[in-house]
């Protein structure tokens, strides 16, 4: 039972974190929230015909819009700060994914602003869709980059801090 306790790595460290608990996690979950609750209101707005629904998707995109926004440069930081992570395939395949996925989220609600209700067939609902996919794959990233790679669950060591360090004269 012993080889259950053992692990393949001590874990990423975090630098910009509250108390000690990395703030990228805890930003990311608003912005998952509402753009997979885009969908669904696009979904109940055409079904119903209600603009309630439209009102509540112009929210909703947004909501996602801006705090996606927020969790993405605060994972930009954490991605820029830490070499660690730099050096992981996986943590640029998700960086990608959430800028992408950004971009749709921000595209969806411009394109709503004007007339929300005349926006969502076709469109806005193609746009919700996509940003639910891609939501869904940046967050299958994020997940993997935790627990796979344990990507800011450790701390930060001393080679970690010496690399950093490098890095930071090499740029000035």
């Amino acid at each position: 039972m012993e080889i259950f306790k053992e692990t393949t790595s001590k874990g990423t460290g975090t630098k910009i974190a509250l108390l000690e608990h990395p703030l990228h996690p805890m930003t990311v979950t608003f912005p998952i929230a509402f753009v997979i609750s885009l969908l669904p209101s696009d979904i109940a707005y055409l079904y119903l015909g209600d603009p309630f629904w439209a009102r509540v998707s112009l929210w909703l995109a947004g909501a996602g819009a801006f705090s996606a926004m927020i969790a993405g440069v605060v994972g930009t930081g954490e991605l820029l700060s830490v070499s660690a992570i730099r050096r992981r395939a996986a943590a640029w395949n998700h960086f990608v994914a959430a800028v992408v996925m950004i971009s749709v989220v921000w595209a969806n609600w411009v394109m709503r602003l004007p007339d929300h209700e005349a926006a969502i067939y076709p469109w806005g609902i193609a746009l919700s869709a996509l940003g639910a996919l891609l939501v869904a794959l940046a967050g299958w990233l994020g997940g993997d980059l935790v627990f796979e790679h344990l990507v800011g669950t450790g701390e930060e060591t001393e080679e970690e801090e010496e690399a950093d360090a490098e890095a930071a004269e090499q740029r000035a």
